[in-house]
């Protein structure tokens, strides 16, 4: 399994290249992370950096309903294709990153621990073989939303404008290429109490599937971020708490809520 990472160092500049677990170094590399990059002869300290987050989307991918447990919560038969919304880039940042309140908004902002998965090659109606080989990796996401602008307008849900704020992506701390997904669980926390505790291999539709059946829909390219959805577990956050949405082999993603 290679971890991927996005950073800025100490003199601002912006890169990218691969982190050692072990000896928390990053060796740096050159050209496109998406496109055969190389490494190079430097190499950094991860405590020096400033992590990023870990890729560039041109839009994130946003599912409802896509585990059997939440499906059964809420009373709701599973669905026969993802359901999703559209998060803009601008809504994108990466970990230790403030999550602002929107200056419009005073009700309740809620966090989402997720999967996301990080398209590595551009796709279209593909199969579902051909999309497992255009997933770069994955990444932990926390999908915030300002839920009480979700049914302000009984005549239509603003599922695009409660999630899309500027800072409503969280993503990080990495991308993990090779992880078995299967074998892992999505972890939230909220000031330290765990909040979310929820298999990967609930999924409705696995992340393959997600890749084919929505490349059907709309050209994903590299870079792209398909959360997988959430689970039980949904909670509010309090200004000035810290979310924390972890997943083994991939790491933990820490955001606070500016007060």
């Amino acid at each position: 399994m290679t971890t991927w990472i996005r950073f800025r160092d100490a003199e601002g500049s912006i890169g990218f290249g691969t982190l050692d677990q072990h000896s928390g170094r990053v060796v740096q590399h050159d050209g496109a992370m998406f496109d055969n990059p190389r490494p190079t002869d430097i190499s950094w300290a991860v405590d020096d950096l400033t992590l990023l987050a870990p890729c560039e989307p041109s839009k994130v991918i946003a599912l409802w309903n896509n585990y059997y447990a939440l499906s059964q919560k809420l009373d709701k038969a599973p669905p026969q294709h993802p359901l999703f919304l559209i998060k803009p880039p601008m809504s994108v940042i990466g970990p230790n990153e403030s999550i602002r309140r929107p200056k419009s908004y005073h009700g309740k902002i809620a966090y989402e621990g997720e999967l996301g998965i990080v398209i590595g090659k551009t796709v279209s109606g593909a199969s579902v073989e051909e999309a497992e080989a255009a997933i770069f990796g994955f990444t932990c996401v926390n999908d915030v939303t300002a839920i009480e602008l979700l049914q302000e307008d009984p005549n239509f849900a603003q599922w695009c404008r409660s999630k899309g704020f500027d800072t409503f992506t969280c993503l990080g701390p990495c991308i993990a290429t090779g992880l078995d997904w299967r074998q892992a669980n999505v972890v939230t926390t909220l000031e330290g109490v765990e909040r979310q505790n929820y298999p990967l291999d609930d999924m409705i539709f696995s992340p393959a599937e997600q890749v084919s059946m929505l490349s059907h829909d709309m050209t994903l390219v590299p870079g792209d971020v398909i959360a997988c959805g959430t689970s039980i577990g949904v909670g509010s956050i309090k200004d000035g708490a810290r979310v924390d949405v972890s997943i083994a082999g991939i790491g933990t993603l820490s955001n606070v809520l500016a007060a």
